[in-house]
């Protein structure tokens, strides 16, 4: 079992593993050994995650889920296939953590009155800094 929090936990047959050679430099050892991991995860035939986590978790994921419903993780970044399939799993577990918070809910606030009346006297102050600017008119200007 992999925990996710102290409420959730997936089951380790639940993650499919697929190794292929990663693209990139990387020379013969690029061209011979499977080090690139692809992990699979099939998001809405887990057992393991309630159905409000798996919607943030398709949300979150977007691309990454196929029209199955499989989630795809790809790691190539190391030269080994242990330490690929050890990031590919972090980055599960991440987005996982990610998907189990629930979102805060924003409630709409007012501005106050004292905000409200400094924004109207910044709006003043900016009027009248404008309006030196403007050409004056002294031929028809009385005095």
């Amino acid at each position: 079992m992999i925990r996710i929090t102290p409420q959730i936990s997936i089951d380790e047959e639940e993650i499919e593993w697929d190794f292929v050679r990663a693209g990139g430099p990387g020379g013969q050892n690029v061209n011979k050994v499977s080090s690139a991991v692809q992990l699979r995860f099939h998001v809405l035939q887990s057992e393991s995650l309630p159905p409000e986590v798996k919607e943030r978790l398709i949300h979150l994921a977007g691309k990454r889920v196929n029209s199955e419903g499989e989630l795809i993780v790809q790691a190539h970044r190391h030269r080994t296939q242990e330490q690929n399939r050890r990031e590919a799993l972090e980055r599960l577990i991440l987005l996982l953590q990610k998907a189990a918070q629930k979102p805060k809910l924003r409630h709409p606030t007012q501005p106050s009155a004292a905000a409200r009346q400094a924004r109207l006297n910044a709006k003043r102050r900016r009027s009248q800094i404008k309006a030196l600017r403007r050409k004056q008119d002294w031929e028809n200007e009385e005095v």
